[in-house]
């Protein structure tokens, strides 16, 4: 697809996303297709180191950089090195903006100066305002994420036909990859991803309850569970799960690495996760979510990649969403749309994830 703004066939496309984890993470379907699509084309992929590590297994024509834009590379002048810097060491010609932040704008209107075209996402805030907003809410469900990504790319006149399928084949990352974390997958045993936490509160749901649908999918037969978390309060609480419930184990706060948390999860069977990042990294390597929202909604264009609508749960109550990103404080100060939500409700969702796949 061409339009007529757009510039001629690029030999270089400089790509910029920064952050957070679940935004990289969607971003790597599309990207990985866009680069599979234009095979004569150069892609070179800037975002912060911590993230790099999402990229394995990338295509031949896309070089992934992280780079340091709160020390090294900090403000405009650490910005104009950077520039120069890509530049000078890629030679790229045309600019891909899916961040759209002021250090992304930084660039851009360096890239403008030098005469390179620049295509940005369009975020589509205005529609979000009016899909979160307390009165006369527009529910319908808004452009994904990866949407906007690939209209970058539209604009940019580049091919985008959907070539992703999983950061790793079929059968999951290899053994090996995973060694550091568990043994090897016996045959005939289930494995659950468990990821009960959040950034904001209006997206976790209470640990209390996540911990009885925990304890009851524990229970069935050659089944193992897998905590995800962080430091911190996270490790506590799951910590302590995995000292009370058999077959439990808690990965928080261990730092094994995006390549092989990532390969764990390509041998889950499921993944129960909030409207969180670990729900877009099992997207990616093609586990299935169960995914559990409260004060957000897929409508706003963050559900994860290929999840299937029915194993989403959530309530229906007017005041949702009433936030984009969870961050704003309970209208009513009980959280009641994920503490209405009972257990039993986050089982069955798995098990219904689980007897698909045996048939």
């Amino acid at each position: 697809m061409s339009h007529a703004t757009s510039p001629a066939r690029p030999r270089t496309v400089l790509i910029a996303r920064f952050s957070a984890i679940g935004d990289v993470a969607m971003s790597v379907p599309v990207v990985y297709s866009v680069c599979r699509s234009n095979p004569d084309t150069r892609f070179v992929y800037i975002t912060r180191p911590t993230m790099t590590g999402l990229m394995l297994n990338a295509p031949d024509n896309l070089t992934v950089v992280g780079v340091d834009v709160k020390q090294e590379y900090a403000g405009v002048k650490g910005l104009r090195r950077l520039f120069h810097r890509l530049r000078r060491e890629y030679g790229f010609d045309v600019f891909a903006d899916l961040h759209d932040v002021l250090r992304t704008k930084v660039l851009g209107a360096l890239c403008r100066l030098h005469g390179i075209p620049v295509r940005v996402i369009d975020k589509g805030r205005a529609r979000k305002r009016a899909l979160t907003r307390r009165r006369n809410k527009v529910m319908l469900p808004l452009l994904s994420s990866r949407a906007r990504y690939r209209e970058v790319f539209y604009r940019i006149g580049l091919a985008v036909e959907e070539r992703f399928d999983s950061l790793f084949g079929p059968d999951g990352a290899p053994a090996e990859a995973y060694a550091a974390i568990s043994g090897p997958k016996r045959a005939g045993e289930r494995w659950i991803a468990v990821a009960p936490f959040a950034k904001h509160e209006g997206k976790i749901y209470p640990p209390e309850l996540m911990e009885k649908a925990v304890a009851e999918m524990a229970a069935w037969p050659d089944t193992r569970i897998f905590l995800l978390g962080g430091d911190g309060r996270e490790r506590e609480t799951l910590d302590g799960w995995a000292s009370r419930i058999h077959g439990v184990t808690s990965l928080a706060g261990k730092k094994y690495g995006f390549p092989a948390e990532l390969a764990l999860m390509s041998h889950a069977d499921v993944m129960v996760s909030m409207d969180s990042a670990n729900m877009h990294l099992a997207s990616i390597v093609g586990t299935p979510v169960v995914s559990v929202w409260g004060a957000t909604h897929p409508y706003c264009g963050f559900k994860g990649w290929k999840q299937q609508e029915g194993d989403i749960v959530q309530l229906s109550m007017t005041c949702r969403p009433c936030s984009v990103f969870g961050d704003k404080p309970c209208l009513y100060g009980d959280y009641h749309c994920l503490r209405g939500i009972p257990p039993g409700l986050i089982v069955r969702k798995v098990r219904g994830v689980l007897s698909r796949q045996r048939l």
